[in-house]
């Protein structure tokens, strides 16, 4: 675990239909579960919220529909835990119910200890990784770089689907 960097991520949404829709109800009625769970987890460090305690009222641009998820965590397994072996996961399986197919939708990055990284940093990471794939400034769970640091990572293997 890295002193200096942590590991930013971001994943994006497009939602099927608004928030308060009765199509989105149980993705609504989970997030204050989810993200106590988060906080509440190993290695988490800070998430966006916006003025509901979520993120969701944050759109991207001028779709209320798109929707960031950005966090700050000490590390990839950390992070790898809450996504891959939480209760997260059980809301993670049902994206599809609620969110738009998105070929491209999350992406990690390292930042320094103590940065809290903006929603435009976090959409330019993730064109840059859909621009050049995965690279030390912008990868994925399954292609993963280490912080500048240099301490070794692993992969860590969606379990989701």
């Amino acid at each position: 675990m890295s002193e200096t960097f942590h590991l930013a991520q971001v994943n994006v949404g497009r939602l099927k239909a608004p928030i308060d829709h009765p199509m989105i109800k149980d993705f609504a009625d989970n997030l204050d579960r989810i993200n106590a769970l988060a906080e509440g987890s190993p290695g988490f460090v800070w998430r966006l919220k916006g003025d509901g305690d979520n993120a969701t009222d944050l759109a991207i641009g001028d779709d209320p529909l798109f929707i960031p998820n950005l966090s700050v965590w000490t590390d990839i397994p950390s992070l790898g835990a809450f996504v891959y072996r939480s209760g997260h996961i059980e809301i993670m399986r049902r994206r599809r119910e609620w969110f738009e197919h998105m070929d491209l939708y999350m992406t990690l990055w390292w930042v320094p200890a103590g940065h809290t990284p903006t929603v435009e940093e976090a959409l330019e990471k993730l064109a840059h990784l859909e621009a050049h794939g995965p690279t030390p400034a912008a990868f994925t769970f399954k292609s993963p770089f280490p912080p500048p640091s240099g301490e070794a990572v692993a992969p860590e293997l969606d379990q989701c689907a």
